[in-house]
């Protein structure tokens, strides 16, 4: 269903909540600069993710003025920041404030993921990252405690490269995962499908 999150007096943020039956956790998702809430690609995570009873919500972080200003998707401190309010706000709404909660962040998206995690550990119960861009938050990766995946395309070698660096920073449960083939928009055949099996199989582990 489409929803609005208020951010203060004049700005909201417009989503798409999804919540199966019996689900046993939801994943709020950070997408990359340039991306929205209507991305195909983590539109078909989060759909994989509800067939397997874990609620998701899409979000734009930014509004659609603040996205025209191209430094302000790199923004990583309002990113996080804006990530946190929706996080605030899925923990006391009546509908998914009994659901633990995990984070997927893509590119950008992965950076600010991960600093909420850090300010906010008793939250945020999994962070999963696809092809994102963790070396954003160089600060925040050691003081990390929150089970982090890392999911990069083996074809995608810059970024492949920065998260090797950055699973080294990483003192937390951590994994990395490399799909043979994958360049960094998950095109391939089966790539995104391999995404999607990753992600589902580390938030069932954690969202507890």
């Amino acid at each position: 269903m489409d929803i609005i999150i208020p951010v203060d007096a004049t700005t909201e943020l417009p989503g798409i909540l999804t919540i199966p039956e019996y689900a046993t956790g939801i994943v709020l998702f950070a997408h990359g600069s340039g991306s929205s809430r209507l991305s195909p690609r983590n539109t078909f995570v989060a759909t994989e993710l509800n067939n397997a009873s874990i609620a998701t919500l899409l979000i734009d972080l930014l509004t659609e003025d603040e996205d025209s200003v191209y430094e302000t998707r790199f923004d990583i401190d309002l990113l996080t920041q804006r990530l946190g309010v929706v996080a605030q706000w899925l923990s006391k709404n009546e509908q998914t404030q009994h659901l633990p909660l995990g984070l997927f962040g893509a590119s950008t998206g992965a950076a600010s993921a991960l600093n909420l995690a850090v300010s906010q550990p008793n939250l945020i119960h999994a962070v999963v990252s696809r092809g994102g861009r963790p070396d954003m938050s160089l600060a925040s990766l050691p003081l990390v405690q929150t089970p982090t995946l890392l999911i990069v395309g083996g074809n995608d070698t810059v970024v492949t490269d920065l998260n090797q660096q950055a699973y080294e920073q990483l003192l937390c449960e951590k994994e990395i995962a490399i799909i043979p083939g994958a360049t960094h928009l998950f095109e391939e055949p089966g790539a995104l499908e391999q995404v999607s099996e990753h992600a589902i199989r580390w938030f069932i582990k954690y969202l507890k």
